[in-house]
Formats: C-alpha cells, sequence, structure tokens
C-alpha cells in the first residue's frame, strides 16, 4: 500500500501543463454542446421521456470525451458537434420556444407573466431576473471539476491536463480558480438587491456569514482527518499538509464582509485587481515566494504555507468575480455603480430613485462591457506573462489574470448563445389603467430562454453534488489501483461515474438540499 501511494503521488506530482489555447480548445467543447442543445431546443420539439439520457448524452458525455479520448485534438470534437447545429439551423425556429421539464416558473416577470412597470418596487429586496446563461456557465464548471477530479487518477487523463506543480498552465488549474471566481459572481446578488447591506455593521454580517461557512469548515476538518487516516494518496504542495480547498472557500466570503466598506466606495474591479497587485508584491519583493518554494514544514504555518500564502490571490479572483456579478447580474452593466453613486450621496441628493433590479436586461450593453473586459483581462495576461509565468500554487498576478480573462470570456460565449438562439425584444407601453397615461409597462416578446434541466438540476444541489463526487473518487481509488486501468476500462468507470453524478442531481432537481 506504501509503494503504491507512493507511485500514486508521483503520478500526479511534477507536472508542467499545457497551453492558454489548448486549455480553451478543450473548455469550448462546453460552449458547443450548448450550441447544439440550443438549436434543438429552438427548433424541433423537446426529447419527451428520454429527455435525461438525451441531455446527458449532448451536454455531459462531450465535456468527458474533450478531457480523455478527445484531449488531443478538442477541436475535432467542437466540429462533431457543430456539423449537426449547423444543419438544425435550416430548419425554422420554433414559435413559442419549446420548454423544458424543470420550466414551470418564471421569477423575473410579474403576476400576469408578461410585463412588468418601469415604477421602481417599494421595497429592497426585489428579485432578480435569472440569468440562464449563468446558470449554464456554473453547472458546466461544476461538471468539468466533477469529472476532472476522478478522471485525473486514470492514464486516460492527459498529465498536461493535471494540476501542474509550481508554474504552468492546465484545465485542473483553472478549475480551482473558476470555482472561486463562480462563488464570487453570485456573492453579487445580495448586493444589487440592497445595496445599504454593504453600509450595514461588519460585526453582524461577519457572525451571519462565519455561522453559514461552519459546516464547509467542518468538512474540511473531516477531510483531512480521513486523508491522513486513510493513508489516501495527497498532493501536499497543492496547499500544504492539513490545509485544502474547503478552507479556503469558507474564508473567501468573510473576507468579502470586511472588504465592504471598501467595495462602497471604488470600482469592485480595480479593488480586486490591487489586492492581486498586493499579493505578486509580497510575492516578488517581500519574500513569500522563497519562503513558499524553499521553507521547511517545520511547524504548522509553515506546513501549510501554500494554502496560507495562496489565500490572498483567490481573495483578488473573489472579487473579480463579484466585479462580473455585478455587470451580469442588475438590469445593465452600470446599474451597481449608480447604486454606489445614490448611497454614497445620501440624503443631500434629490435625484429620485428609479433603480428597479428586477427590470428587463439590456444585453446588447452586458455583452459590449464583458467584451471590453474580456480584451482587458487577455492583454494584461499577455503582458504580465512576458516575465511571469502562471502559477497555481502561489495564485500569482498571471494565474488571477488567466482566470478572470478565461471565465469572462466563456460567461459572455453563453450569453451570446442565449441571444442567438432565443433572441427577445423589449417593447413599452402605457398602461391602460392609468389615467394620467405616464405610467409605462415593459413587456418582452420572444422565446423564454432558460438553463437545460440537467444542467439547471446541477447548479441546484452543486455543493452537494462536489461533496458527493469527493466521497465517490475516494471510494473508487480505495478499490481500484486507477492509474494501472486500461483507457477502456477507465471510460466505463468515468461514464458509470458521470451519470450516477447526474442521476442523483436529476432525482433531485426539484428541492435544495443545501442552502448557503
Amino acid at each position: 500500500m506504501d509503494d503504491y501511494k507512493a507511485s500514486k503521488e508521483a503520478f500526479v506530482s511534477g507536472m508542467t501543463g499545457s497551453t492558454v489555447f489548448h486549455v480553451n480548445m478543450i473548455s469550448g467543447v462546453a460552449l458547443s454542446s450548448i450550441a447544439l442543445h440550443s438549436a434543438l431546443r429552438s427548433r424541433v420539439q423537446a426529447f419527451g421521456s428520454a429527455y435525461f439520457l438525451a441531455e446527458f448524452v449532448i451536454l455531459v458525455m462531450p465535456l468527458l470525451l474533450s478531457m480523455t479520448l478527445f484531449a488531443e485534438a478538442p477541436g475535432a470534437l467542437s466540429l462533431l458537434l457543430f456539423v449537426p447545429m449547423l444543419v438544425l439551423l435550416l430548419l425554422p425556429p420554433l414559435e413559442r420556444g419549446t420548454p423544458l421539464p424543470a420550466e414551470s416558473r418564471d421569477e423575473s416577470t410579474s403576476p400576469n407573466g408578461r410585463s412588468r412597470t418601469e415604477t421602481p418596487p417599494t421595497h429592497s429586496s426585489q428579485s432578480l431576473r435569472p440569468l440562464p446563461a449563468l446558470t449554464t456557465y456554473r453547472a458546466h464548471m461544476m461538471l468539468m471539476t466533477i469529472l476532472c477530479i476522478l478522471a485525473v487518477d486514470f492514464p486516460v487523463f492527459p498529465r498536461i491536463l493535471a494540476k501542474c506543480e509550481t508554474y504552468g498552465v492546465s484545465l485542473m488549474d483553472i478549475g480551482v480558480g473558476s470555482f472561486v471566481f463562480s462563488q464570487g459572481v453570485v456573492s453579487a446578488i445580495p448586493i444589487i438587491k440592497d445595496i445599504s447591506y454593504l453600509q450595514a455593521p461588519i460585526l453582524p454580517k461577519l457572525k451571519t456569514v462565519s455561522r453559514k461557512m461552519i459546516p464547509i469548515i467542518v468538512l474540511g476538518i473531516v477531510r483531512v482527518v480521513l486523508v491522513k487516516g486513510t493513508e489516501y494518496p495527497e498532493h501536499v504542495t497543492e496547499y500544504g499538509v492539513h490545509w485544502n480547498f474547503f478552507l479556503t472557500l469558507a474564508l473567501l466570503p468573510i473576507i468579502e464582509v470586511l472588504l465592504h466598506p471598501i467595495i462602497l466606495r471604488i470600482p469592485v474591479a480595480l479593488l480586486g485587481l490591487w489586492i492581486g497587485v498586493l499579493h505578486q508584491f509580497a510575492l516578488s519583493s517581500g519574500g513569500m515566494k522563497d519562503f513558499l518554494l524553499n521553507a521547511s514544514r517545520s511547524n504548522v504555518i509553515f506546513a501549510n504555507k501554500e494554502g496560507l500564502i495562496s489565500l490572498l490571490g483567490y481573495v483578488s479572483i473573489h472579487i473579480l468575480g463579484l466585479s462580473l456579478g455585478t455587470v451580469i447580474l442588475p438590469p445593465s452593466p452600470s446599474f451597481f455603480r449608480k447604486q454606489q453613486h445614490q448611497l454614497l450621496d445620501g440624503p443631500s441628493s434629490h435625484r429620485p430613485s428609479k433603480l428597479d433590479p428586477s427590470a428587463p436586461r439590456q444585453n446588447a450593453k452586458i455583452v459590449i462591457e464583458l467584451f471590453s473586459y474580456s480584451v482587458v483581462w487577455w492583454m494584461l495576461l499577455a503582458f504580465v506573462r512576458l516575465g511571469l509565468e502562471v502559477s497555481r500554487r502561489m495564485a500569482n498576478i498571471s494565474y488571477i489574470l488567466w482566470v478572470a480573462a478565461y471565465n469572462t470570456s466563456f460567461i459572455l460565449g453563453y450569453i451570446l448563445l442565449d441571444m442567438v438562439f432565443f433572441p427577445t425584444r423589449t417593447l413599452k407601453i402605457r398602461d391602460p389603467t392609468d389615467p394620467s397615461g405616464k405610467r409605462l409597462l415593459i413587456e418582452e416578446k420572444g422565446p423564454k430562454s432558460s438553463a437545460p434541466a440537467l444542467l439547471e438540476a446541477i447548479n441546484k444541489n452543486a455543493f452537494i453534488l462536489f461533496l458527493l463526487s469527493n466521497v465517490a473518487t475516494g471510494l473508487i481509488n480505495l478499490n481500484i489501483q486507477t492509474m494501472f486501468v486500461g483507457d477502456m476500462k477507465a471510460m466505463c468507470v468515468l461514464c458509470a461515474y458521470s451519470m450516477g453524478m447526474c442521476g442523483f442531481a436529476w432525482l433531485c432537481r426539484r428541492k435544495r438540499l443545501w442552502k448557503m
């Protein structure tokens, strides 16, 4: 057992990664699968009783193939998905769209199901309109994470896609950062609904957030106990001897609360970038890089140096995700900035408040802003990489910019696909019940867009699935010497595993099992 443990640790250690372009091509298969699925939904009737199986084949299997059998030729796999999609585009679109089994509600509409007034709500807890592209992005990100954590243990998963030792880019490296970025995006929801939350007293917010994070901290501790107790193969240079990703995830929302007074006053993206620059300064000029690479693990702090030192970098990624959330979740990309100005101006401002978070989204403006952010992040990444290679282990500025550029671009891709396949028009009409004739109603016309039912199910219980996949991965590794398994047997195990994870999500799709 000790010999296999050492061999297994060597199997996943010392990697130098692939290229940014290769990782983008593999991830691009997710966009291709959504394009095919959207073409089917918008051109033909849905899949009837075989809905789960059809979505599994179209949405999950391409992801699994992209990181295993097609890892060296992801472009060919995308082409295989694009060909039937292009054929479907020859068909006329359905007039009313094709509602999904899970699509029985529209949280964004008013009680009549059609229109909503332009007058702002009288309470601050107005709901945001659902953003199907965000659900799709988060579910795909979780799916790739779930698939990777088991697939990496088999030789069918190329070593260039495994986590890099110190420097380099790989599919698993971007997955960790994307998880944090995604958490940051959704953390913008309470702030957009009620920006005065940023001004609320810090201590009560810290207590509330800390209570929510206690279960995750407990999970992190339990993971350490189980890994040490079962002599499970572990990669110490990822986070340290005792630290793990659960502990990083638990601390990020707590640190965000401490930053609320600053978030209220400056552009959020700028804050995220400043934190990243400060972290890089500590690495390069403050001696943290030398400490991380060379210090012996002589005490608890030194033993967990990777987890502790990379934390500030992950804070930067979380805040950049929060910044993106303030752009894509409200009705317009300038919505949050206007909220900031109104709150800071205080009672002296005589401007009437017309900021309704439930108003229809201005998709064109959001796409333009997302495209601008994507260009900026990719250009900054190219410039920084001239002298500083990407390091997930340190979460340095190159890694931070890569995560921001990658996730911003792919979220933009999902939104564009929604706009192409499910275009809508926003009309303003006068309210016939208003005698003055000044009250306007906003009506959206066009096919209803929604995330695929399977992806919506995965997103609803994403964290439970993440825990379940970790347990399943551990059990499989304790019973199978995965590094000696042939490709075909490995694919059978991975298909059964992914089917089990998706089946669990599908069965629980009507219930949220964990509310964070």
